[in-house]
């Protein structure tokens, strides 16, 4: 039995991949965000953006799971940034110091502007 409560979207801009996040991250949105980073490095995409504005929930599963797309994309010399997170999450993601490996942005606009 799957919980996956997880939707992403993937888009274009330029040489970054966005991955529009929709829902829950947690350890049963494995198989659903892995999928949408492998299609979303196809065409050599230089950034991939995850955009959380519509992030319903995160718990350290889901960290775990971003932590896992971090090294991921460490290894094909990409970028990874966020956007859309809450004041709350923006906190989680300096706790856990994610924001330090990670470029966390207000706006899609600020991420693209950045890359």
């Amino acid at each position: 039995m799957t919980n996956n409560k997880l939707i992403t979207t993937i888009r274009k801009a330029n040489a970054t991949s966005i991955i529009d996040i929709q829902g829950e991250v947690t350890g049963f949105s494995e198989n659903t965000l892995m999928d949408a980073y492998t299609q979303a490095s196809n065409g050599n995409a230089k950034a991939i953006l995850l955009n959380f504005s519509q992030l319903e929930y995160l718990n350290s599963s889901g960290i775990g799971l971003i932590v896992t797309l971090l090294i991921r994309t460490q290894r094909q010399k990409q970028k990874l940034m966020a956007c859309g997170l809450t004041e709350h999450y923006q906190e989680i993601f300096k706790l856990t110091r994610l924001n330090e490996a990670i470029g966390i942005f207000g706006t899609e606009a600020e991420a693209l502007a950045a890359v």
